[in-house]
This record gives C-alpha cells, sequence and structure tokens, in this order.
C-alpha cells in the first residue's frame, strides 16, 4: 500500500439550520487535498432523516430564498443513509486516505466558515471530529483579509450543496495564494 497523500481535508456540510443542538446534518461532502490543494479522494453522502423532520426544521428566510435547494436536499436525505452509518464511512474515507493522525502529521479540516461545520461533527459525528488538530484552515480568514484591506471581492457560486461548496472554497484559496505568491515576487 503506498503512502498517504492527503493533508487537508475539506468538508462542508449541509444542515437543517444554525443550531449544532437542535439542526440537522443532511448532506455531508468531503475532498481530500495535498498542500498543493491537489485532490486526492472525494466522499459524499446524504444523511436519511424524516421527511416531516426536515420540513419543519427548514423553514425561515434563508430557506424560503432557497426552496429549490431546500426540496432537493429533502429528497436527497430521503434516500440517504443512517447517520451512524455515513459516520462509519466517513472514519473509512479518512483512513484510507489520510495517515493516522501523530503530533508531526495532524489531519487538518479546511472549509469556508469551516468551525461552523466542527460543532455539528463535535455533536453528530464525535468519533470523526477527535481526529482533527485543533487548528483549522478556514477560507473565511483570508475572504475577511483580502476584502477588507485590499478591497478584493471573489465571487463564487454559493450552490448550498456540499460538494460544490467546497470546490469553490478550494478556488477561492487559490486565488488568494495566487495574490500572496504574486505580491512576493515583486
Amino acid at each position: 500500500m503506498g503512502m498517504k497523500k492527503a493533508t487537508l481535508l475539506w468538508i462542508d456540510l449541509e444542515m437543517t439550520g444554525l443550531d449544532p443542538k437542535s439542526d440537522k446534518i443532511i448532506e455531508v461532502a468531503c475532498i481530500a487535498t495535498d498542500w498543493k490543494l491537489r485532490e486526492v479522494a472525494t466522499f459524499s453522502a446524504n444523511i436519511k432523516w424524516s421527511k416531516t423532520l426536515l420540513e419543519k426544521k427548514m423553514v425561515g428566510e434563508f430557506w424560503g430564498k432557497n426552496l429549490k435547494t431546500r426540496n432537493d436536499l429533502i429528497k436527497a436525505s430521503q434516500s440517504g443513509e443512517p447517520l451512524a452509518v455515513v459516520e462509519n464511512k466517513l472514519l473509512d474515507f479518512i483512513a484510507t486516505n489520510f495517515a493516522r493522525p501523530t503530533k508531526g502529521r495532524p489531519i487538518y479540516l479546511a472549509g469556508n466558515s469551516v468551525h461552523q461545520d466542527r460543532k455539528f461533527l463535535e455533536v453528530e459525528m464525535p468519533g470523526v471530529d477527535r481526529l482533527f488538530h485543533y487548528r483549522l484552515l478556514d477560507v473565511s480568514a483570508l475572504k475577511i483579509i483580502f476584502g477588507h484591506m485590499y478591497k478584493m471581492r471573489v465571487k463564487k457560486p454559493n450552490a448550498h450543496r456540499a460538494e460544490d461548496d467546497i470546490r469553490g472554497s478550494i478556488d477561492e484559496l487559490k486565488l488568494y495564494l495566487a495574490k500572496i505568491d504574486g505580491a512576493k515576487s515583486v
């Protein structure tokens, strides 16, 4: 078996809302990359919840503006798998693509506002959450810096579907890094 090359686990969750104590993860997607942001492997899954529960939780202004996405997520959840099954599959994905976390080789969680996703993992997938280093690679920190200090706005699709959102986050980080590399060479 070859060397496991992934170092960053890009993750995006679609949830019924933003409260990890009462809302639920509906969809999870991951892209494992190396430090050069080259894709090593992908994972995605939908979590099965009752349609009634989802319709009750997915209300309000946000979901009212995103009805198609809401309905697509509810439909995808109906053919999903139980939370415990998805967590075990995600643990297998991580074990396959990452070296066992050690002090010198931690697994970093990466994404946009990934601290929020981490709160949900802590509650709903604690076995997965325990694998990650306490430091995160959060692209939204660079979004703030580049937006306010350099007036650089990166327009990325906001699909509110997990894998599409991750790809947008990786592309966004590449743009920021290109800007930094360009500044170094001046």
